[in-house]
Order: structure tokens, then C-alpha cells, then sequence
């Protein structure tokens, strides 16, 4: 076989159609019959969300790329124009598919469940249209504010995301009324609940009905001295994309404050309307958004179905949701000595949420308040909304720590909340570094700085996820805690590189992007290629949110070829194939979808049997490794290596949840059909982690794989068919 051509277009997936893809499967979880019922809400809910978020971003990106007329070609040999055409034709049939989801399966089953969604407001009986008139009266109308368009009012500004009700409106007095036909619009207010419960009826069924029903029902109060021809809701979505011009920009802070206002007023890329709106209003709404067709989603149901998850927050349903998991206490961690103490006795791996994400916390607030440590440095990318280490933070500067943060303004629609926080945290005393100009920071990492008796020693916190304590209990991540030296030496370089510039002249154990992430990673994928040349076993696993970086592609293709077995689990985009003769053959890509998203970073490589394993903040694309600054660490101590190749050992071997991509692009679930052991990779982890909580004293080291039962989860199973097939009788 002569030199292979890597760089084939056919070789590759588009990048926006693979995202599209993994929507596709979190929308599969809402049309999975053995899901709790108010689960599949919420997945459904997810879906509508990662639209909306994909459209303001990657969808308003190609549309710029085609208004700048750029026409290079993506690795999957697409040009922006291509992208956008067959992205419009994917999300028309998604979004078909959401509301087919919604109409068909989950509301006749809510209804079965006792509780009804009404609709339409003309179909409110006599007493609901009572209450609801009332409740217009005492509680909406108050907070509208009708807009009219006409000769001498412009078309008002619409707003990216809200929900509108737009109107066709005619004077009630003249012969001009069947003439003059005018635009009215008003906003659909956020700061309203949404869905308003109705009393309840004599059969004891719960009703419910959305806010623009009853705006929609009673918006003749708004032009009362117009006849209202017509009303439908609409939605419009824009580009929301921040362009920076970061040499340029004086002050970082002042300028991302500004684009922030304007991400409210972008270019239209999407318009959802009611699909049973009037053609006239249409008319209207698509000449004053500039929108084309194509743009345009007619909507066979309440648009912006996010609400759902207000839905699956409704008390009174808990037996059709999942039992609440309850992170657990750290094995290691559970003891009367100071989280210092606890490290000192060796490296502490931490596995969230099943683990809990309190000694995280703890290591920031102890810090603030022990005498003894000198300095707390820490990368912020994303935090809570009342964060506890944004407090803990502050604190220690009041008690006269030496504090450096590095926030990064441009964390994608945090940017607000981040400027918040950093203004916080420069009053109270901390030096406050605004990210690195052409560069997020996405590395998670924390330096503590300790006098002790022996000298100074530094204690590190090394993360794949963000310190945010709430997204914690919903994302999957690993974290590291260790005092180990050369660890300390890398993490105090980090940080004056953040800070001053100052690159150090070698690094120890961390690899950072964009210095040379990208190299270590080819080099690592190169040194398996070689073993494998060599006729010895090879092996690469590979855990993460994304790959679609085409040189690392290309380097697991050569890896593939020469005969290394390859394992990845992405979570969502991936633009690497498999199956293709003698270049991806020996690769295998599964994609877990469930309770938890899966947002940690595991990499594996065999090394002819002296196995090295990485954990960090990076996935495999290229802003990861060239565009931010990244960490990807070493788990250097034998115990927790062998708990990290656990937990892919794990998930390898979910047969639950895994989707398991196919030659022809699609992802498809394992067949569970005589199969003796049914395995969900996250329920393991839940189950495992309680169990390990009451055994402190002695860890699970030498974990032994013990599956779910076949018999209880098939009898689950049947259960949930059983439901279904009630629902459907």
C-alpha cells in the first residue's frame, strides 16, 4: 500500500452537521419510552435550548463567512454556502421532529399522567376564561407595553430570544377599516411566569396554560380603539457572536460591556413562527427581519419549548422523574484533618458529581482562612450565579492574602455575569487579570501558596470542568488535588505567564496550550503508531467533549492504519470516521448521552505496557489547542491511574446509553437484546460512589466490575413499556 492521503475531504464530517447529530440524540432521549415521562420533558427542553445557542453562534458564523464572500472549504470539503443550506434543511426537520415529539407522545401522555396542557385559549371553559381574564387583568396588563406600526411609528426593535405576540390591526371607527390594515407587536414578558396554573377541575386534573394564550386572548385590551384582525406569537433569533477587536479594544472590559448591548440587536437568522399564522402578518414579519424562507420555522406547537423545563420543576409529579442523586462525601476526604493534611498523604482523585465538589470549595475557603497560607491564585471561566468561591476569594484578600484571579470576559454568554464577579473581587483587594488578548483561558487550575515547618510548599487543584458549584451537580468531571513538587513549580509558571508574559524556560509535568498542547498530544499518538509498527500492542482511549481538529484526526488515521486499537468517547462532535478501509478500521467512537452531560477529559496510552494517562480542560479541536490557553495534566500516582482507567473502563462497557457511531455517519444504540448485563455507565458511578462513601476506611482500590443485573433492569424496562403501552391504548 503506497502513502496514504490523509487530507481527503470524503474522510471527514462536517463539523455543524455532527453537533446536529448530538442534538439528534439528546432529542432521542425525549422519545425514549422507558424514560421517566417528566425526563423526556427535559430533554426535550435541552434540545430547544442547544438551538437556539447553535443558531446565534455557529449558524450567524457561516452567515457572516457568505456576507464576507469567504468560500474556503471546511476539512469535509463544504464551503460556508453548503454548511448553511444543509444546516437549514437538518434543523427544519429537527425542529419537526421536536414538535411531532411534543404533540404526539408527550402531552397525550401528561394528560394520562393528570395534567393538561391547554393549548389554544378558545378552548378554555367558562370558568378557566373567568380566572384567566382576572389574572390578565391583575397581573399582565400592568407589565405590556403594545407597540403599533404605522406612518409615523418605525417597526420597533425586537428583542434576540423574547417571545412576541404580533397583530394585524384596523381602525374600528370609519370606512378606512377594511383598507388600512396596521402592525402591532408586544413582548411576551420574562419576568412573568410563563406557565400559570388554572384551578383545578372536579376530576382532580391539573391544567395549565402559557402566558401568550392569555395575552393572545385578551389583546384587544391593548388597541382598544382597533379591531384586532389578528394575533400569533413569534420569535426571532440573532447573531449573537462577539466580535472583538482585542488590539484595537482600550479597555477589554468597556468594549465587551458594549458588544454585550449589541448582541441584543444582531442580524435576524432565524425567525419561528405559529404554523397557522396569517399570511399577511407573515408578509410583514419577514420584510422587516430581512429573512429569507429558508429562516423561517413554521412552529406546529408553543414555540421556545424551554419552558419545559419550568414543567419538569412542577411539585406533585416526583414518581415520574428520576430519584435526585445526591453527590457523595470524598473517601479520602473523610476525616478530621485539613484538606492540607489530607493531600499531604497523597494525590486525591475527584470524580463529580458523583463525588461531591465540596472539597473544592473547601480547599479555596481554607485557604482564605489558615494563617499560614501565603498566596491563592485562580483561572475563573465560568462561575455560579452566588458563588462560594468568588466569597472565599474575596475573604482572603480581606485577611491580607496575597490573591491573583485570572477571569476570562469572553466565557461565551457569561461575559456579563464575569464582569460582575471581577469587579467584586477587585474591591475587595484581589489582583484581578482580564484574560490574555487573542486567547480565552480555559484551564482549570488553583494554586495554593503555605508556609510550613519545612518550608514552602504548594498545594494545586487541577480541573477538566469550571468552578461553578451548581453546573456540578449536572456535569461529569475529574479533578486532581496534590502538593506534588514539580506539579507546584508548572502551576506557579501558569500563572506568571498569565500574568507577566513570562514563558518558563522548561515545564515539568503540565502540558499547556497553546505552547506545545498540540505537539505533546501528536507525539503520544506517534509513539503507539511506532509500537504498533513494531508488532507490539498498542492501545488508545480517549475521553472528551469534541474532536474535530484535523491534524490530530489524521495522526489517529496513521495510528489506525499501523494497527493501534483506538477507543473514543466523545460526547458530541466528532468529524473522524470509522470504518473506512485500512485508514479507520481499528477506531471506535461511542457517544454517551444521559442524566449527567459528560464533560470530562481522559486520555489513555498503553506505551507498551508502562501506561501514561492525561486528564484536563482541552478537547480535541482547534481553539482548544491553539486558540486557548489550556492544561492537560499526568496522573503520576499508581492508584489513581488505575481509578481513572476505571471509570473508561466503565464506560466503554455501557451498553445502555453509549450510541455507537456507524460507518455512514449515524449513531446508532447497542442492540440490548441477549445481552446477560445491561450497563449505565452513570447509574454504576452513582451506585459505586454511595457505596464508597460508607466504607471510608477502605477505598475501592481494586475495583472489581460488577454490571447492573440484567433481570432488574429488564424488569425496569418492562415497567416503562407498560406505562407506554397504557398511554397508547
Amino acid at each position: 500500500m503506497g502513502e496514504m492521503d490523509l487530507k481527503k475531504a470524503e474522510y471527514y464530517t462536517n463539523r455543524e452537521l455532527s453537533w446536529l447529530g448530538f442534538n439528534n440524540r439528546i432529542l432521542g432521549e425525549a422519545r425514549d419510552v422507558t424514560l421517566p415521562l417528566f425526563e423526556r420533558l427535559k430533554f426535550l427542553s435541552i434540545t430547544a435550548s442547544n438551538l437556539d445557542e447553535f443558531f446565534m453562534i455557529r449558524v450567524a458564523s457561516l452567515k457572516d463567512m457568505v456576507h464576507a464572500g469567504y468560500t474556503k472549504k471546511d476539512i469535509s470539503g463544504m464551503t460556508a454556502q453548503e454548511q448553511l443550506k444543509k444546516i437549514l434543511k437538518e434543523t427544519h426537520e429537527l425542529v419537526d421532529q421536536q414538535y411531532s415529539t411534543y404533540n404526539r407522545s408527550l402531552i397525550p401522555a401528561l394528560k394520562k399522567r393528570g395534567l393538561k396542557i391547554i393549548s389554544e385559549h378558545e378552548s378554555l371553559s367558562e370558568e378557566q376564561k373567568k380566572f384567566v381574564d382576572a389574572y390578565f387583568e391583575e397581573n399582565v396588563y400592568p407589565v405590556l407595553t403594545p407597540m403599533a406600526m404605522d406612518s409615523s411609528r418605525p417597526f420597533p426593535l425586537i428583542r434576540n430570544k423574547t417571545l412576541n405576540i404580533g397583530a394585524l390591526i384596523c381602525r374600528k371607527d370609519g370606512k378606512e377599516k377594511h383598507k388600512t390594515l396596521d402592525f402591532a407587536t408586544v413582548q411576551v414578558p420574562s419576568v412573568l411566569p410563563r406557565i400559570v396554573e388554572l384551578p383545578e377541575g372536579k376530576d382532580g386534573e391539573k391544567r395549565v396554560i402559557l402566558l401568550e394564550e392569555i395575552i393572545e386572548r385578551n389583546i384587544g385590551q391593548l388597541f382598544l380603539s382597533y379591531d384586532v384582525v389578528c394575533a400569533h406569537p413569534y420569535r426571532v433569533m440573532r447573531n449573537a457572536d462577539l466580535t472583538i477587536d482585542e488590539d484595537e479594544a482600550e479597555d477589554l472590559l468597556k468594549e465587551i460591556q458594549k458588544q454585550l448591548k449589541k448582541r441584543q440587536w444582531g442580524e435576524v437568522i432565524r425567525l419561528e413562527i405559529e404554523g397557522k399564522i396569517d399570511k399577511r402578518l407573515l408578509d410583514i414579519l419577514k420584510e422587516e427581519f430581512a429573512v429569507k424562507d429558508s429562516d423561517v420555522f413554521e412552529i406546529g406547537g408553543p414555540l421556545d419549548l424551554t419552558f419545559l423545563m419550568k414543567l419538569y420543576g412542577m411539585e406533585g409529579f416526583e414518581e415520574y422523574k428520576v430519584k435526585k442523586y445526591i453527590p457523595q462525601p470524598v473517601p479520602a476526604l473523610m476525616n478530621d484533618d485539613s484538606i492540607f493534611a489530607n493531600i499531604r498523604k497523597g494525590d486525591i482523585l475527584l470524580h463529580h458529581p458523583y463525588m461531591t465538589f465540596a472539597p473544592v470549595v473547601d480547599f479555596v475557603k481554607q485557604a482564605a482562612k489558615d494563617p499560614n497560607v501565603l498566596a491563592i491564585k485562580q483561572t475563573l471561566y465560568r462561575v455560579s450565579g452566588n458563588s462560594p468561591i468568588i466569597a472565599a476569594l474575596a475573604q482572603a484578600a480581606e485577611n491580607g492574602k496575597q490573591v491573583s484571579v485570572l477571569v476570562e470576559l469572553k466565557a461565551r454568554f457569561d461575559e456579563e455575569n464575569n464582569i460582575i464577579w471581577a469587579k467584586k473581587l477587585e474591591k475587595a483587594g484581589c489582583h484581578v487579570i482580564y484574560g490574555l488578548v487573542g486567547l480565552k483561558t480555559h484551564s482549570k487550575i488553583t494554586l495554593v501558596v503555605r508556609r510550613e515547618e519545612d518550608g514552602i510548599r504548594r498545594y494545586v487543584h487541577l480541573g477538566t470542568g469550571n468552578y461553578n458549584d451548581s453546573t456540578a451537580k449536572l456535569y461529569t468531571d475529574c479533578g486532581l488535588l496534590t502538593c506534588a513538587e514539580p506539579i507546584g513549580e508548572d502551576a506557579t509558571a501558569v500563572f506568571n505567564m498569565l500574568s507577566g508574559y513570562s514563558e518558563p524556560k522548561h515545564w515539568n509535568d503540565l502540558a499547556v496550550a497553546p505552547i506545545w498542547l498540540r505537539k505533546r498530544f501528536l507525539k503520544l499518538i506517534e509513539r503507539e503508531k511506532n509500537w504498533a509498527k513494531e508488532g507490539k500492542e498498542a492501545h488508545i482511549i480517549a475521553k472528551m467533549n469534541s474532536l474535530c481538529d484535523w491534524e490530530i484526526i489524521a495522526a489517529l488515521y496513521a495510528a489506525s492504519a499501523a494497527g493501534v486499537k483506538i477507543e473514543l468517547i466523545i460526547r458530541g462532535i466528532c468529524c473522524l470516521k470509522v470504518g473506512i478501509p485500512h485508514i479507520s478500521e481499528n477506531i471506535s467512537v461511542r457517544s454517551i448521552v444521559g442524566n449527567f452531560l459528560e464533560h470530562a477529559r481522559i486520555f489513555y496510552f498503553y506505551n507498551d505496557g508502562a501506561e501514561e494517562l492525561y486528564m484536563g480542560s482541552a478537547d480535541w479541536m482547534p481553539r482548544n489547542l491553539d486558540k486557548r490557553v489550556e492544561i492537560v495534566f499526568p496522573l503520576k500516582d499508581e492508584k489513581i491511574k488505575q481509578q481513572a482507567k476505571h471509570i473508561l473502563d466503565i464506560q466503554l462497557a455501557d451498553n445502555l446509553k453509549a450510541h455507537i457511531l456507524q460507518p455512514d455517519g449515524s449513531y446508532e444504540k447497542i442492540d440490548r437484546r441477549g445481552k446477560k448485563t445491561l450497563i449505565c455507565a452513570q447509574d454504576y458511578f452513582c451506585e459505586e460512589a454511595i457505596k464508597n462513601a460508607k466504607q471510608p476506611l477502605d477505598p475501592v482500590l481494586d475495583h472489581v466490575f460488577i454490571p447492573a443485573e440484567a433481570a432488574a433492569e429488564q424488569n425496569k424496562l418492562q415497567m416503562y413499556e407498560n406505562i407506554y403501552d397504557k398511554d397508547n391504548s
